[in-house]
């Protein structure tokens, strides 16, 4: 699917990294001009500017040359190591590790820590790490008159190191943080076109549903009409047939209409009809009924608090991942609970089945997760479905509760709103 080959796919967007080569270049520029005619230090200055003036070439290359908006990776890691060089080529000029720019040195790696491959970013460290221990032992002297101060050896071997840990560090948070990132990012695009593809379905049952509602009043015309020809000619052999033919086509048509409609039995108000808690959950659990051999025991409150909710289509899709689930695990019984009170109404789905593996258990919720456990390597279903009925519930203000139940062996999942939440959605 062209969406997930989308969302894997590692590249830089080409205007963010452009703009921040210019701010970079532009800061090297104003730095090293700074300092050798306003604050009069002495060094090859000339050299430094040449320097800058190729990055501003690589620059305006990357601009007229690479017309697409995304840097494919290949050519995200010439440029990014063309910067690891170019500065480092200007801290060699100026002082090595020990000057106080030493630290933009890193830039590049980290940036493409958040979308780059671990290839890519693995290569762009390397050479980070190579370049800062080169310039700690070989570089000019600092501009005078820094170069008059005595750098004590354990702090002048300190900075690289310090250096090095940084850069270790911030690229591993970011190559995770931006791979969950991609991996949420997938997550939601995928809920995005499941509730896409669930209001094209609405919207093509209503419109079904509309011309069914439109046809059966013309229908019941031509039936009328045509029972009233058949009575009139049922001697007549050669109208007999015609008018049996087409009294018989009204009623299969009739009976298509029917099927096209979500409910045949009323005319009026068949779509978006508001629900009861209660009769949210009988349809999801009828839909299943009808293709499942498990049992569904549904226990309902005796002080139930029943009133109409707006039938929503990502109450129904979270409700029916979470009873699909269920229904897929259990080993024979699917037990359900309905409670409503003055203040909460929540629905409680537990399964007689094995529960969820005890190392996946607290990261439940997340998209794409699989139990390390050999045993329930081949249990699927435990990521994706989970993280879009959790997501869908939680922005229709639910919260829930996912554990295994102490009481049925299985899963347990708990989903509860305020009244006053779930009368608003």
């Amino acid at each position: 699917m062209e969406l997930s080959i989308n969302s894997k796919s590692s590249h830089l967007n080409k205007t963010t990294y452009v703009n921040l080569r210019w701010i970079g270049i532009i800061g090297q520029f104003i730095t090293i001009n700074t300092v050798a005619f306003i604050l009069k230090f002495e060094f090859n200055f000339i050299t430094a500017n040449l320097v800058v003036f190729l990055g501003v070439l690589s620059n305006i290359f990357l601009i007229n040359f690479f017309k697409k908006n995304q840097l494919q990776e290949n050519v995200s890691l010439i440029f990014l190591v063309i910067d690891i060089l170019q500065l480092s080529f200007l801290l060699y000029l100026t002082g090595g590790t020990i000057n106080p720019f030493s630290i933009f040195l890193i830039i590049p790696s980290i940036f493409a820590s958040n979308s780059l491959s671990i290839k890519t970013n693995i290569l762009l460290i390397s050479l980070t790490i190579s370049s800062i221990i080169i310039l700690t032992f070989f570089h000019q002297e600092l501009p005078s008159p820094l170069n008059e101060f005595i750098f004590n050896k354990y702090y002048y071997y300190s900075i690289p190191i310090a250096l090095v840990v940084a850069l270790i560090f911030l690229s591993f948070f970011a190559l995770i943080f931006g791979s969950e990132s991609k991996v949420r990012k997938d997550a939601l695009d995928k809920i995005q076109e499941v509730i896409s593809k669930e209001h094209e379905l609405v919207s093509l049952g209503g419109q079904a549903a509309a011309a069914a509602h439109s046809l059966g009043t013309p229908l019941s015309t031509i039936k009328i009409i045509s029972q009233d020809l058949y009575n009139n000619f049922r001697d007549n052999k050669d109208l007999k047939k015609d008018i049996e033919l087409l009294i018989s086509q009204v009623d299969r048509c009739n009976e298509i209409l029917k099927k096209l409609s979500l409910n045949p039995e009323i005319e009026d108000d068949f779509i978006d009809k508001n629900i009861s808690l209660q009769q949210y959950v009988k349809e999801i659990i009828n839909s299943f009924e009808e293709i499942s051999n498990k049992n569904f025991i549904i226990n309902i409150e005796q002080n139930y608090n029943s009133f109409e909710i707006t039938k929503s289509i990502e109450i129904v899709y979270g409700l029916r991942n979470f009873i699909g689930n269920a229904n897929k695990f259990a080993k024979k019984n699917i037990y359900i609970s309905i409670t409503s009170d003055s203040e909460n109404s929540s629905i409680s789905i537990e399964d007689d089945g094995l529960g969820f593996p005890k190392d996946i258990l607290t990261r439940i919720g997340e998209p794409y997760i699989k139990s390390l456990q050999s045993e329930n390597n081949s249990r699927s279903g435990l990521g994706l479905g989970i993280f879009i009925g959790k997501t869908l519930l939680e922005k229709n203000k639910a919260k829930l509760l996912i554990r295994n139940s102490e009481t049925r062996g299985g899963g347990e999942i708990k989903i509860e709103w305020s009244n006053k939440d779930l009368k608003n959605i």
